[in-house]
């Protein structure tokens, strides 16, 4: 059939030309627009929600070497260092947690109940919150790490623990948990007696150095420099065990 009103002018039939190829250009832009903003949020999703095991591991737990007790005063009466440790302080409750509050540094930790204290005056295990951390997130091959075992009275009643070097430790693993790389007693074992009448909320800390070096018990094997790597650690007051940390050594900066 034929068109009644002729020919279209050749400026009229290119601009219409024109005009619907640059709509379809626009429809063709919003159509990948959308297919990219999808296939873009799927992929950020994955990777917020894996995690990377290659190459040097990056710091798990901050918490790890923050102080649980940087309000407290101090108290004198706890010894120096051992295994290389430095000098340790007593503090005395200050705006830390109260004890009896479960799951946090210093209180009771979650899942257990204080005790009466025996006739002995001793602390029981489930009255004591035993904390570690370390003065740092991260240290490169060779550096020292400095452990400091912060111990809490978490009960209701003053009691009296022995918190002397003898009944300090500090055992670091590999990150599984399932290797034992080093331990504070392993080639430098102490003596020493530190009976500490604790207040309820009171607590001491000291401190103790690792060289970074691999150790076995009864120090019968070569010690060797660790590995760059992510490591645990879990610290014990006698029988009372700290909640495991983690930390890195690093491979030096390339000059």
């Amino acid at each position: 059939m034929l068109d009644p009103q002729g020919p279209l002018p050749p400026e009229i039939y290119w601009r219409r030309r024109a005009l619907a190829v640059g709509v379809l250009v626009v429809v063709l832009a919003v159509i990948i627009g959308l297919i990219f903003w999808v296939t873009s949020d799927d992929s950020g999703k994955n990777t917020a929600n894996s995690t990377d095991l290659s190459g040097t591991p990056s710091y798990a737990l901050p918490s790890a070497y923050s102080d649980p007790s940087a309000s407290a005063s101090g108290v004198p009466g706890v010894s120096g260092g051992s295994s290389g440790g430095g000098g340790g302080n007593a503090a005395a409750p200050g705006e830390s947690p109260a004890p009896g509050e479960p799951g946090i540094p210093g209180g009771t930790p979650a899942g257990e109940t204080p005790q009466p204290v025996p006739a002995s005056g001793l602390c029981p295990d489930q009255n004591i919150s035993v904390v570690l951390y370390t003065d740092k997130p991260a240290y490169v091959e060779g550096e020292q790490p400095i452990f400091t075992i912060a111990v809490t009275n978490a009960g209701l009643s003053e009691c009296t623990r022995d918190v002397g070097k003898a009944m300090q430790s500090v055992t670091v693993l590999n990150l599984a948990g399932d290797r034992r790389i080093w331990a504070s007693g392993d080639c430098a074992p102490v003596e020493g007696v530190n009976n500490q009448l604790l207040k309820p909320g009171q607590q001491v800390k000291d401190t103790i150095d690792w060289s970074g070096t691999t150790s076995t018990p009864g120090c019968e094997t070569v010690r060797q420099p660790v590995a760059p790597g992510a490591y645990q650690a879990v610290a014990r007051i006698g029988e009372k065990a700290s909640a495991p940390i983690t930390f890195n050594v690093n491979r030096p900066a390339a000059q």
